[in-house]
């Protein structure tokens, strides 16, 4: 399964502890990530992310743009509602995308833990006949 991977900046240090926590599962995937987050789960995971530019630079769209063309499965996109800056991705886009092409989305840490959880189980099985 391909897995988008996002945090604001608030949300950089949990996603890097998420992706810790479930290494063993997200090394079983093909993950992308926008810029600094991919680069930051890389440092203390080792995993291998596929890094689209920076989340203000375009990564943003560079994902929203896989998710329209069916290529991404599930989304984790660990938002910060209280102080989401211009220079963050905006959620809004990619939930709109999300719900327009049917993907999982988790836009925060419990979301997310059961969306894994699920895809380890083989719940999220389904994706496989959207390709």
């Amino acid at each position: 399964m391909n897995i988008g991977l996002v945090a604001h900046d608030a949300k950089k240090k949990l996603m890097q502890n998420f992706c810790i926590a479930y290494r063993g599962i997200l090394a079983k995937n093909d993950l992308f990530a926008t810029g600094t987050t991919g680069r930051l789960i890389e440092e203390v995971t080792n995993l291998s992310i596929h890094k689209f530019l920076a989340g203000h630079l375009g990564g943003e769209q560079q994902l929203g743009a896989q998710i329209e063309h069916n290529e991404i499965d599930l989304v984790i996109f660990l938002r910060d509602p209280l102080t989401s800056k211009k220079s963050e991705p905006d959620v809004n886009n990619i939930v709109r995308l999300c719900d327009t092409h049917n993907i999982p989305l988790a836009t925060n840490l419990a979301t997310a833990e059961l969306l894994i959880k699920s895809l380890d189980r083989g719940d999220l099985e389904w994706r496989e006949m959207y390709k």
